[in-house]
């Protein structure tokens, strides 16, 4: 895809300033330095990269918005012979800057998981902090590793309940298309058909029939027993580095879980991490 001359200005300065939070005025003075222009302006061309990168602006890989402040870049930038930066089309790792201190916290609590004691983390704070960038960073450090299972779950916005576990079928239906998936499928068949019969896209006509059948009548407290023993299980054979994203947004049954799991008292490889922001913030965790 072809950029425009301004959107190009606007991902040069981005890369150029990798990792760090650029306010919008300066962006508008890179791109549009002494012409009065909109705020659309910049949006669109906000947009263009989004479109040219395949990203997300509420997952994001390469360009996040840090709420009232302006845009952080946090791509992987790789050096070349050439004047300009060039993108890695692998997976960014974030840049992190400052944080080594609470980067070894996690690897320490990691590695009490790795021993059989379960930990709960939470990460928290204003909005533009880096959370998202620390999270990142330590994921990194575990698959490098390649000593855990990685599940991932996205909380969203919403207003009433919300649906029942979102985060967790999230992160459970991740795991089920990864590398290991079938593995991770067939446990969840086996122990947690409640929650397979969930995710319907990963299963036949024929096995989502027989599992519907099967689960007919469950219960809210039958689901949480039923991931409660699938986690355990799953852990036994591998440890879980399980991340939930925005946990103020949250639903209770997730929640209920959450408190369940960290009150049982038998050794379990699980690693769980959830962040959050400080109430009333809108921005990503």
């Amino acid at each position: 895809m072809k950029l425009t001359p301004k959107t190009l200005v606007v991902l040069r300065h981005m890369v150029e300033h990798a990792g760090q939070v650029v306010a919008k005025e300066e962006l508008f003075q890179a791109g549009w330095s002494g012409t009065v222009v909109s705020d659309a302006a910049l949006a669109v061309c906000v947009q263009e990269l989004r479109r040219a990168l395949r990203d997300n602006a509420h997952r994001p890989r390469y360009l996040e918005t840090v709420h009232r402040r302006g845009y952080r870049f946090i791509g992987t930038v790789v050096s070349s012979y050439s004047p300009s930066p060039t993108l890695n089309p692998h997976p960014p790792v974030p840049l992190l800057v400052g944080r080594e201190a609470e980067l070894s916290q996690l690897q320490g609590w990691l590695e009490q998981a790795l021993a059989g004691k379960r930990q709960l983390a939470f990460l928290s704070g204003e909005p533009g902090i880096g959370k998202t960038t620390l999270a990142a960073a330590f994921l990194a450090h575990v698959a490098a590793e390649a000593t855990a299972w990685i599940g991932r779950g996205q909380c969203i916005e919403h207003y009433g309940a919300g649906e029942a576990y979102l985060p967790l079928l999230d992160a459970l239906g991740r795991l089920c298309r990864g590398p290991d998936g079938q593995r991770v499928r067939a446990l969840l068949e086996q122990y947690a058909p409640t929650w397979l019969v969930q995710m319907p896209a990963l299963l036949s006509t024929v096995a989502l029939e027989a599992l519907q059948r099967k689960t007919n009548g469950a219960t809210k407290e039958r689901m949480l027993r039923e991931l409660a023993e699938a986690v355990e299980l799953i852990t036994a054979e591998r440890p879980l580095a399980l991340v939930l994203e925005d946990l103020h947004w949250g639903d209770p049954s997730t929640l209920d879980w959450l408190a369940f799991m960290a009150r049982r008292q038998e050794r379990a490889r699980t690693r769980h991490r959830q962040s959050r922001s400080r109430a009333g913030s809108g921005d990503r965790c």
